[in-house]
């Protein structure tokens, strides 16, 4: 029995059996998802041989400290930005020894969102170590806590074997 649905399961044994033949390490940093895409990841036997590490970076703070994001980059575009998703991204590829890093920074909701930055928004980034960047902006809508969030995971999980095919 596994915490997460099988199209979940699915997709990490892909990215730990594509990573591990490849020798090539993910790391993680996240926000809204708490933890959920490395527990993912995780979930799947010998995953200690692709997944460095993971960031859970849930305030701004630990953006700042445990990430590098620039506090003017929070100040002026939010939390949940484009820009901070790419800036964490960064930080955890090069705060790690990880080869790919996927980064999420969304509202889950039930509250927390306006008109600007609605519940169900998220920024995902991905990068690689030779330079490469993806980015995504789903709007999922108020769809409920927790489906948010496991949207989220399916969205980074398929950005992440994006990068890495692209390599």
């Amino acid at each position: 029995m596994s915490l997460f649905p099988r199209d979940i399961i699915s997709a990490a044994e892909a990215i730990i059996r594509d990573f591990t033949a490849a020798r090539v390490m993910i790391s993680t940093a996240e926000s809204c998802t708490g933890g959920l895409i490395a527990g993912a990841l995780t979930e799947i036997s010998g995953s200690s041989t692709v997944v460095d590490r993971g960031f859970v970076t849930y305030t701004n703070t630990a953006k700042i400290e445990l990430l590098g994001v620039q506090e003017a980059t929070l100040i002026c575009f939010g939390a949940v930005s484009e820009e901070t998703a790419r800036q964490m991204a960064h930080g955890a590829l090069f705060r790690s020894r990880a080869d790919i890093s996927v980064a999420v920074t969304g509202i889950a909701g039930p509250g927390g969102g306006s008109a600007e930055k609605p519940v169900g928004l998220v920024h995902l980034a991905a990068k690689s170590r030779t330079g490469a960047l993806i980015h995504r902006k789903m709007l999922y809508g108020d769809i409920g806590r927790s489906e948010v969030r496991l949207a989220t995971i399916r969205t980074a999980l398929d950005i992440v074997r994006s990068l890495f095919s692209d390599r």
